[in-house]
């Protein structure tokens, strides 16, 4: 009994601390709750338990998709298992594009009358809640795997100067989300006097190293060498091949300055992506559909509150509704912004020179109302719709404004990587209206970098909530 259990706690550990495996086992199980929930809608649904091989394959076709479709909305992220939050949003991004990409297929295939409408509904919403079941009980299970030490990785690291002091305080300084134990040092020179590396002892050569492998638990060997010495290096790796472990080469010093950058493929060549688009791929695909389908949603909507404003506007003052003006968007480009009209119609500035400053004799009676409340800000719902901007992002400057504070402040531009928005993390954190300070733009642009680098559908989510529920009236708007 003793022996059973000893075995099982060895699988257990085996698969729990196995990136590789874990991951694996969360796909298969992803598969196969999709395949259980469709069987089980079908038998609630026709009370038998045979299905005909429509609905097999239509189950099938679901699972090819929700493969895809969860690897790239991040679902099989090692280090996002744990976290319930962005599981479960995850999930929902990815499920949808499942539930979309079933609907489209059987719409272009002519198949939708071959399944009742009763069992879809019920086999995908049964999925979601099923999927989300499971991965909240994975995430508290890795937590506790993570307590007790079960998920944690025992390595070893060859070498005990700088390279290896540098990779040992790195792993001691994050060890609660690495979770890694480093249970001893070896070194080329084992006659250097040297006893321990930040309190884990050195124990001899790479000789000693194999003999200590093969007596303790260990899953990792890390080499930690400086890369100039690249023969020292080729005989340590050579002497490591008998070890059944991993083995790995830990970076040079400018490798901790480019953590968490992709690895692309040159060939057999890995090259280690500096720098890339903070939207291409899915993400882009994904910000488009957002931003087409919103727009168009809002403008029907509120169209009729949109024909009411312009005509105040043309009663209140003579002159067009619509204010133009020129604005820097992505990539640099100038683009035309459309703006209710909230001053004179002789007063405007196509270049944005002047703004708009308390009191200013230039904006109308109907123009104050709607600066205030931002309303004057709705017709960009069309730029959205164009593609010249987003719902969410870096607020479009004038284009005087834009090569003043390019010469003023660093990394300004920066804020065209993405196209310009409506609102953004800035503005719901009330940086809007007039800035009539360099701090006061450093901020903005800081608050637009955040978003820009930490760009989420969840994020733009939450900017619009905020938007809708406080960020429409601001003090500092006039």
């Amino acid at each position: 009994m003793t022996t059973a259990m000893s075995k099982n706690s060895r699988r257990v550990r085996m698969i729990a601390s196995s990136p590789s495996l874990l991951v694996g086992f969360t796909r298969f199980f992803d598969l196969a709750i999709i395949l259980l929930a469709g069987w089980l809608a079908y038998v609630l649904r026709h009370d038998s338990l045979v299905l005909p091989a429509p609905y097999v394959a239509a189950m099938l076709v679901a699972a090819a998709v929700a493969a895809n479709a969860f690897q790239f909305a991040g679902l099989y992220r090692f280090n996002e298992l744990e976290r319930i939050g962005s599981q479960l949003g995850r999930l929902a991004i990815g499920w949808t594009a499942v539930s979309l990409a079933l609907l489209a297929i059987s719409f272009f295939s002519k198949t939708s009358e071959d399944y009742s409408r009763i069992w879809v509904g019920i086999w995908l919403i049964s999925s979601f809640l099923m999927l989300g079941g499971f991965r909240m009980a994975l995430a508290w299970r890795i937590q506790t795997w993570k307590i007790s030490g079960v998920l944690a990785r025992n390595v070893v690291v060859v070498g005990a100067g700088l390279q290896g002091e540098r990779l040992i305080r790195h792993i001691e300084e994050h060890r609660a989300e690495l979770g890694i134990n480093v249970l001893a040092v070896f070194t080329l020179n084992p006659g250097a006097g040297r006893k321990e590396v930040f309190g884990i002892p050195v124990r001899g050569g790479i000789k000693d190293l194999l003999l200590f492998v093969r007596n303790n638990t260990v899953q990792e060997i890390m080499v930690a060498l400086p890369w100039s010495k690249e023969e020292e290096i080729a005989a340590v790796l050579n002497q490591l091949r008998e070890a059944p472990i991993d083995v790995s080469l830990a970076p040079e010093p400018l490798g901790y300055r480019l953590m968490e950058r992709r690895v692309r493929h040159l060939g057999d060549l890995p090259m280690t992506v500096v720098q890339e688009p903070p939207l291409s791929g899915w993400n882009y695909i994904i910000k488009a559909l957002e931003d087409r389908i919103l727009s168009a949603l809002i403008i029907i909507a509120i169209s009729p509150l949109l024909i009411t404003l312009a005509i105040l506007i043309r009663l209140d003052s003579p002159g067009p509704a619509i204010f133009r003006q020129q604005r820097y968007g992505f990539n640099n480009n100038v683009f035309t912004v459309y703006k209710f009209r909230s001053m004179r119609n002789d007063a405007g500035d196509a270049r944005g020179g002047a703004q708009a400053t308390k009191g200013d004799a230039r904006i109308t009676r109907i123009g104050a109302f709607i600066r205030k409340t931002s309303l004057d800000e709705l017709p960009q719902l069309f730029n959205v719709l164009k593609g010249d901007m987003s719902l969410v992002g870096p607020r479009p400057h004038a284009v005087a404004h834009n090569e003043e504070y390019a010469e003023l402040i660093d990394h300004y531009l920066s804020r065209h990587k993405v196209k310009p928005g409506i609102t953004g993390w800035a503005q719901i954190h009330g940086l809007r209206g007039e800035t009539d300070t360099n701090e006061k733009m450093e901020m903005r642009v800081q608050y637009d970098l955040y978003y820009i680098d930490n760009w989420s559908l969840w994020l733009d989510i939450r900017i619009i909530l905020r938007t809708l529920l406080v960020g429409f009236v601001n003090e500092n708007a006039y």
